[in-house]
């Protein structure tokens, strides 16, 4: 989804405005499409253009001077729908697909759960330095702290101001990470902006009007707390404030509304995360600190925020909680963040999410390029990623989740084809099935890794399959007799389709090409086992998701390249491969290596050598330790009692 394209930003506009959104052909002439814009524009309307994955759009919000019927018979018009939601920009009627707000290298929305964390208030330089370089270590890519502080008695700590600004923007840019903070005043607002990458909106000032209008003005990506005792409409209606003066990038968050309830400070209404997400395109975080008020309730509100569909959080976090200035009792310490880190991780592939990351700082005299940065190839263009299969294959879900980046994805036939096109150059990247958790490993890609040893592997994820019978628009389930998928998709779904007997599997070389192909074949009666993504793709219809036998279905994808990454974060894990000697007790000495090292041997697989019956090599997936002297080690004592000389696949940061 492109971002909106804005004319006459600041148009007059409110709830007794009206709206619509104006589909426009696909084929419509430029002449067409300036001749809609600028017979809406004279009629008081303003205008987004909004080019999304199945349709172009224009969403025109204005006086109520023009009959829909007379827009629909414009030239280039495919159809007008009437936008009925009070907040017109904000809806989902107005842009079916979700947004996603860039700052910098984060992008928050879509795939990703992006964690914000920092201390309430920004009580000195050395403070938010120390904080800054810990939530960094521990996986955070945004860092908050307060310079201007709102707060209930004038007797409390109110911030540093412009100098708590000099050292949060200092302490972002030590740690490579953008930087939020609340904005109390519109005569802060130009100071600010030379500091911050996001606006805050705190709770108190959510329908301050006048400091909306100001700060939308900015253009600037602003995070809006939901207020004290607002309803869901009251909230998006502010939304629609920053959205109508002129900043596309808004971000809601949840912090807990004022109830009866007196145990936390606040309630924190999970149920308006999936509200809001069918009612806006807007991403959606939560703010579990301020909704509980209590340190030992925000990891588990904070993963259940994760499990209701939100896009993130922001957490307090302070070094010393006990001498903070401002809300100690709920600001978790370094290590209490790290292990939410960590649950969040655990928790994010059974939603079918990854956790944001930024590119790691550059090694001392390295390269400052990694597999998570934004990097340019050739001309400018987007880097290219080969996958197996169809577009909206598992495998390219999979490859937009891991790159937190733009990049161009390249489908291809087989495996073989993958890893020619990263090896000569036609893909920056490849990614590749190594494991399912139902069937196990893909043979033919360990193989494959083997007969490329130019390319390694450079890092690593995870990816719940979620299988979703998709048909023919206005198809029926009781009506569909033959089911395509690949044969592994048929297998996994092997319950739904004997509790179906009227529906006969048929195996497909690929599970987004069966959709594909039944589009192609029009016919009502056909069906395919998918990725739900496929469906939007080729504009099916999916009649029934989650029909996978076993739910507990994940599959481990390898990144490969060309090249090796250096940078200043340690990798954490190898992938190596040796051979034993054919005599007794040969295997149990290479592991013993291991063990005396005290490396973690997470997996090992054994594979025939080619052209040698009966012998075997060895994948073995090791924990790589902080001290690096230890694998090094390792590996120099399997040279000297292996059979041939083991080699490292790919060591890389997981």
């Amino acid at each position: 989804m492109s971002r909106f394209l804005l004319s006459g930003k600041t148009a007059k506009q409110g709830a007794d405005g009206k709206a619509m959104v104006i589909v426009l052909e696909h084929d419509i002439q430029v002449e067409d499409r300036n001749g809609i814009r600028a017979f809406l524009s004279e009629k008081g309307y303003q205008i987004r253009e909004i080019v999304g994955q199945e349709e172009t759009i224009f969403g025109a919000v204005g006086p109520a001077k023009v009959d829909p019927r007379e827009v629909e018979l414009l030239p280039g018009v495919k159809s007008v729908i009437p936008v009925s939601k009070p907040y017109k920009l904000a809806s989902r009627e107005m842009k079916k697909d979700d947004t996603l707000v860039r700052v910098g290298a984060v992008k928050i929305g879509g795939r990703r759960i992006v964690v914000i964390a920092g201390p309430c208030a920004v009580e000195s330089r050395e403070q938010i330095l120390e904080t800054a370089r810990v939530l960094r270590a521990s996986g955070a890519v945004m860092l908050r702290g307060g310079a201007y502080k709102p707060r209930t008695s004038p007797y409390s700590f109110q911030g540093l101001g412009e100098e708590g600004l000099r050292y949060l923007k200092e302490a972002g840019e030590a740690a490579g990470m953008p930087v939020v903070s609340e904005v109390v005043a519109t005569g802060h607002i130009d100071l600010m902006r030379g500091y911050v990458d996001v606006f805050q909106i705190g709770a108190r000032n959510m329908q301050n009007f006048e400091l909306l209008k100001q700060v939308g003005k900015t253009g600037m990506p602003v995070l809006l707390k939901r207020g004290l005792s607002a309803t869901i409409e009251e909230w998006l209606m502010a939304a629609e404030y920053l959205l109508a003066h002129g900043t596309d990038d808004v971000i809601l968050c949840e912090r807990g509304i004022r109830t009866f309830e007196t145990y936390t400070r606040n309630t924190l209404d999970l149920s308006a995360i999936p509200v809001v997400k069918k009612l806006s395109h807007l991403p959606v975080i939560v703010d579990p600190s301020h909704a509980t008020g209590i340190r030992e309730k925000v990891p588990p509100m904070g993963l259940a925020a994760i499990a209701a569909g939100a896009d993130g959080l922001t957490v307090e976090v302070h070094t010393d909680p006990a001498r903070a200035l401002s809300d100690g009792p709920q600001s978790l310490f370094p290590d209490q963040f790290e292990k939410l880190m960590r649950d969040i991780e655990a928790l994010s592939a059974v939603v079918g999410k990854e956790v944001a990351k930024i590119p790691p700082a550059p090694a001392a005299g390295g390269t400052a390029f990694s597999v998570a940065t934004d990097r340019p190839s050739a001309a400018g263009r987007n880097t290219r990623v080969a996958f197996q299969g169809e577009s909206g294959a598992y495998s390219e879900t999979a490859l937009k989740g891991f790159f937190h980046f733009d990049v161009e994805s390249l489908p291809r036939q087989s495996f073989d084809d993958i890893f020619s096109a990263v090896l000569e150059g036609k893909a920056e990247y490849g990614i590749i099935p190594l494991e399912n958790s139902l069937t196990g490993s893909i043979h033919e890609n360990y193989d494959l890794l083997l007969r490329y040893p130019d390319l390694k592997i450079v890092g690593e994820t995870k990816l719940r399959i979620i299988h979703s019978l998709i048909g023919l628009p206005g198809a029926e389930l009781s009506g569909i007799r033959k089911v395509f998928s690949h044969p592994q998709g048929l297998a996994q779904c092997r319950k739904f389709l004997e509790e179906h007997p009227s529906m006969r599997g048929e195996s497909f070389y690929d599970t987004a090409g069966s959709v594909c192909f039944i589009a192609k074949a029009g016919r009502k009666d056909y069906a395919a086992i998918a990725n739900r993504e496929a469906a939007a793709i080729y504009g099916m219809h999916v009649l029934k998701e989650g029909i996978e036998t076993n739910p507990h279905n994940y599959t481990r994808f390898a990144i490969i390249s060309r090249t090796e990454i250096e940078t200043s974060e340690k990798p954490n894990k190898a992938i190596i491969i040796f051979s034993a000697p054919d005599r007794p007790g040969a295997l149990f000495a290479c592991m013993k290596v291991l063990s005396g090292k005290n490396l973690n041997l997470t997996k090992i697989e054994s594979r025939p050598i080619e052209g040698k019956p009966w012998q075997y090599l060895f994948y073995m997936g090791v924990e790589v330790p902080d001290n690096r002297e230890m694998f090094t080690g390792a590996l120099e004592e399997l040279r000297a009692i292996s059979e041939e000389t083991p080699r490292v696949l790919g060591i890389y940061r997981v």
